[in-house]
């Protein structure tokens, strides 16, 4: 089985080629500090830690050289449990144990910064939170969930390509080394379908798969790749008691995904003539 620890390393990888500093930004720097100085937006997630341990800790062996945490803004939301109740003991290790310096304004927040890592855990607030950060052309990763609507998320994609400041972002359940091999095993022919579950809790503020169902819908799109093009049913609380929700693509293949109550997350593929599953991941 794969580690929380290793999963969330994978995507930091990715994380780190995609933020990528522009060519002039670190060039009037010493040798000893042309690492990417990444600054944290929303410390109300474990994740704030995790990628903080896995940037900062050069001892450790799993560790991602190349940027480092240097500033962060607290953010919070007092309306979500999952905030409210953890905001403060995240913020307490992130400036006691890692001294990440904390700042008042996410304006503060992108002088001190060369890419931004926006990890609020309520979707609701990111497009707010993400305005001042395009507006000073920084790069940056969006935690999920992306947004807490579709309107929202339209408009982070809008505003991205109007400043012209890339974002990247993803469940790392996509880069499970377990998922990317069925996915590239030639030896089962051509994909016709998928199927993947997994736990898919939701919350008050945030609708269907938008709070934590992205880890299995990630899957798959790795598997499928871009294209679908319906979805049944419409409400996902139909799929909890039916069986999960049909996903169809335009070139004719579709797709199931059932979930919630599940402490596995696997992948499931069938390709012309043969089937392959695999487990990504248990807890």
């Amino acid at each position: 089985m794969i580690t929380i620890a290793r999963i969330l390393l994978l995507s930091i990888m990715l994380l780190a080629i995609c933020l990528c500093a522009s060519p002039g930004s670190l060039s009037q720097r010493s040798d000893t500090e042309t690492q990417l100085r990444l600054g944290v937006i929303g410390l109300d997630t474990s994740h704030v830690i995790e990628f903080t341990k896995l940037l900062n800790d050069a001892m450790r062996p799993d560790h991602v050289a190349g940027a480092r945490v240097v500033a962060a803004f607290k953010g919070g939301s007092p309306d979500v449990e999952a905030s409210a109740t953890r905001i403060d003991r995240f913020s307490a290790e992130l400036t006691d144990k890692w001294k990440v310096k904390l700042v008042d304004s996410i304006e503060e927040l992108c002088r001190e910064v060369d890419a931004v890592l926006l990890m609020s855990v309520d979707g609701r607030t990111h497009l707010r939170q993400i305005q001042p950060v395009f507006a000073a052309k920084k790069r940056v990763f969006i935690d999920k969930p992306f947004a807490a609507s579709l309107h929202d998320a339209r408009e982070i994609v809008r505003l991205s390509v109007e400043s012209g400041a890339a974002f990247f972002s993803s469940s790392s359940l996509r880069f499970v080394s377990d998922v990317q091999g069925l996915k590239n095993n030639t030896n089962l022919g051509n994909m016709l379908g998928a199927f993947t579950y997994g736990p898919a809790p939701t919350e008050p503020h945030h609708p269907d798969l938008f709070w934590y169902g992205i880890h299995s819908i990630e899957m798959l799109y790795t598997l499928m790749g871009a294209g679908v093009r319906i979805r049944h049913p419409p409400s996902y609380k139909w799929s909890r008691c039916c069986g999960g929700p049909l996903e169809g693509w335009a070139d004719g293949r579709g797709a199931w995904h059932p979930g919630g109550g599940y402490t596995l997350w696997s992948g499931c593929l069938w390709q012309q003539g043969r089937a392959g599953n695999q487990s990504a991941y248990e807890d």
